[in-house]
């Protein structure tokens, strides 16, 4: 009896087994890339080190396709769900619709998109945008207190909603620093083209600016170039970019994607998919700050300042502008 009992014990404990490692092998997560590709050193590269994340600790099977242009975004969303993946990722704000179509057709497949929020979101869908207006304040900040020339330059990818809290959360933060530092801006209506990216930065680093910050994915590539060639700073973004040139790369407003994709595919792993609904990452959520490089070139008094801009900014005691009438009034407060 006894014999029979543990043999039965040991069978289940082997069909238990075994259908865990095959639910486990069974889990496939993807994703699909912006135009900027896998290796953008930006917000892709930094999505597929979460998925990479993801298949080191979690066991999950990750896989990803890169879009060479926007109509390749529904196709590879296709192949995808073909391929049975649990679960698919949008890297982009572009994608948005093509995202909410392919949810809404595919409803037993989960789909979760990075920088976009819907009014209302599918059930399998969960949105993830950033605040990252905040650090951009605390780069802006840096900016505002390191320019020698009490100039400094923006550049920006293109005119989507994405954008302007980079845009607009620096400016409030040079402005808070210094309120007499000019301020130039431009888009390049790309976020792929390093070369006007460059050629923008060159023009603004003529004009006077020590120091330009970039919100522009690829194009960031060609300003973060042009300030080693002409010796001055850039500000790198979403990633830390100092590696890109080490000399000449200030620090970085850092945009969390690879947490958030861990997260995100985790809590799908654990049973705990909160689609229907957007996530928010912010400075209190860990989602966004200032690269850990800062400290090579950032003065440590500085640095100091800027984390107890960050306690203020996580407790709601300054709020930071993401639009330009915000940003206006910011200023005017001053």
């Amino acid at each position: 009896m006894k014999k029979s009992l543990i043999f039965s014990l040991m069978t289940l404990f082997i069909a238990l087994f075994l259908v865990s490692a095959f639910a486990a092998k069974a889990l496939k997560v993807a994703m699909v890339t912006d135009t900027g590709g896998v290796h953008d050193q930006s917000f892709n590269q930094s999505a597929w080190e979460g998925l990479q994340r993801v298949k080191k600790e979690l066991g999950v099977d990750v896989s990803f396709k890169e879009s060479k242009q926007d109509a390749d975004y529904a196709p590879n969303f296709e192949t995808l769900i073909d391929g049975g993946n649990s679960l698919i990722w949008g890297i982009g704000f572009l994608m948005g619709d093509v995202i909410l179509d392919s949810a809404k057709t595919n409803p037993k497949v989960n789909f979760a998109i990075i920088d976009y929020a819907y009014d209302k979101t599918p059930k399998n869908l969960v949105g993830v945008v950033f605040k990252a207006e905040e650090a951009s304040f605390l780069v802006g900040y840096i900016a505002g207190k390191m320019t020698k020339k009490n100039k400094v330059g923006f550049v920006g990818g293109m005119h989507i909603p994405v954008i302007p809290p980079f845009e607009f959360g620096y400016k409030a933060g040079v402005k808070y620093a210094n309120k007499k530092v000019e301020i130039m801006d431009q888009y390049a209506e790309s976020f792929v083209d390093a070369a006007k990216g460059k050629a923008i930065a060159n023009q603004m680093y003529q004009k006077g600016a020590d120091i330009v910050f970039h919100a522009a994915g690829g194009v960031g590539d060609g300003v973060i170039e042009a300030a080693k060639e002409q010796k001055k700073w850039a500000i790198g973004v979403d990633k830390d970019q100092n590696f890109l040139a080490p000399n000449n790369v200030l620090t970085s407003a850092m945009k969390r994607v690879d947490n958030a994709v861990f997260n995100v595919t985790k809590d799908l792993k654990d049973g705990k998919f909160k689609g229907g609904q957007t996530i928010v990452y912010g400075l209190k959520e860990g989602g966004v700050d200032i690269a850990p490089s800062s400290s090579k070139h950032v003065p440590a008094a500085i640095l100091k300042e800027v984390a107890k801009i960050k306690q203020m900014i996580i407790d709601g005691k300054l709020k930071v502008p993401t639009n330009e009438k915000d940003y206006n009034a910011f200023v005017k407060g001053l």
